[in-house]
């Protein structure tokens, strides 16, 4: 037998996967699922995307572009910047890539080597720290409470980063938990991280899904940060796999060479199509769609803190509660199952996260239209009843 390299015993597999391939089995067989497990917007691709992805491929100009993007492209998501947070940013410093873990994996090959730490919250996207993982770096797993908004904070940069920590990676608003991070904790988190010659790498993707409260890039308050997004969320470009990394303009030519040898450009039809995202009519599309979010999260929040959930930090963004069920179970991998298979609910449970009493916690995602969740919520409702 082929040896398998010593990282993969530390990476590890989405569970929720498993939960979502017996969803489909189910339904193959006539059940009936509520999905509150898919992490990903149930929305088609606004059309105008649609139409300009169209236009490209009957042209057949589906040539490669430059590794680190379209020019047009990345001078449109410059004008973006510009537009939504009046800040100022050079097209240069834009790289377009297969999504946004395509810009996550260049952010960590750029930056950690082996042994390198990279601090991370728990929980978190279980991605991340497999990103370092892959690199040789060891993911710090610093545990994150209510009272942090499920967040690092300055303090605790403080008090985890050590000679081998070379960044500190967080996300706002963040999967699973949906929470922002204020300006000024992220404007502290960076400086921190500067001083001590590291950087801060913030995902960003899920912004434009934010329903209240006062947000804005991490480039607004540093040029040195490597910021994350993706046209997969808020733009709802999932199968489009396209997604951009903004760097500092030191590291432009090692991401050119990263990008040249890793996949060699991003998709072409979608980096044509993408230009579209950003037109006044796909943009009101979006925040009409973006206050059918907030209605669902309105609704969901209080429907699943009266069926018995902990949910002590009101989701600012995204589309995910993270909810404490130990009133209801012991075993949110075991309760996760039981729901899908006795009442048709597919959730994800919280070892997908981390290790911070995961046991004890289980993300719904709102990714289905309110008639849906209401039912989910009435068959959550039974099976409690009957547990």
């Amino acid at each position: 037998m082929q040896p398998l390299a010593r990282r993969m015993a530390e990476i590890e597999p989405f569970h929720v996967m498993a939960l979502l391939a017996r969803a489909r089995e189910l339904e193959a067989q006539g059940r009936s699922i509520i999905h509150m497990e898919i992490g990903g917007p149930d929305f088609p691709t606004p059309e105008p995307i649609c139409r300009a992805g169209t236009r490209v491929i009957e042209k057949g100009e589906l040539f490669y572009t430059p590794a680190l993007g379209l020019p047009q492209l990345r001078k449109a998501i410059a004008g973006y910047y510009r537009s939504r947070y009046g800040v100022e940013l050079s097209p240069a410093r834009i790289v377009v890539t297969t999504g946004a873990s395509g810009a996550l994996l260049l952010a960590c090959a750029v930056l950690v080597g082996p042994g390198d730490e990279v601090l991370l919250a728990d929980p978190g996207y279980p991605a991340n720290r497999h990103f370092v993982r892959l690199m040789e770096g060891v993911p710090r797993a610093v545990p994150v409470a209510a009272a942090d908004g499920y967040q690092l904070a300055p303090q605790h940069l403080e008090r985890h980063w050590g000679p081998r920590s070379v960044a500190a990676l967080v996300a706002s608003p963040s999967n699973p938990t949906g929470t922002l991070i204020s300006t000024e904790r992220l404007s502290a988190m960076a400086d921190f991280a500067g001083e001590r010659g590291g950087t801060l790498i913030v995902d960003e993707i899920y912004h434009g899904l934010v329903y209240e409260g006062e947000y804005t890039t991490a480039l607004a308050h540093s040029g040195d940060v490597f910021v994350v997004n993706s046209f997969s969320k808020y733009f709802q470009m999932t199968g489009w796999r396209l997604g951009w990394l903004v760097a500092p303009e030191r590291y432009l030519g090692e991401l050119d060479k990263l990008a040249q040898n890793l996949y060699l450009a991003a998709p072409t039809p979608s980096q044509h199509a993408a230009l579209a995202a950003f037109e006044p009519e796909t943009l009101a599309i979006l925040e009409a769609r973006r206050l059918e979010f907030k209605a669902r999260r309105d609704y969901l929040v209080p429907a699943l803190r009266g069926l018995g959930f902990d949910i002590p930090v009101t989701p600012q963004g995204a589309f995910y509660i993270y909810a404490g069920c130990g009133r209801l179970t012991r075993d949110s991998l075991a309760f996760a199952r039981d729901l899908l298979e006795r009442a048709g609910v597919a959730i994800t449970p919280g070892i997908d996260f981390g290790a911070n009493a995961p046991e004890r916690h289980v993300r719904f995602a709102y990714t289905n239209s309110i008639a849906r969740l209401k039912e989910g919520v009435a068959r959550i409702a039974q099976f409690a009843k009957k547990s």
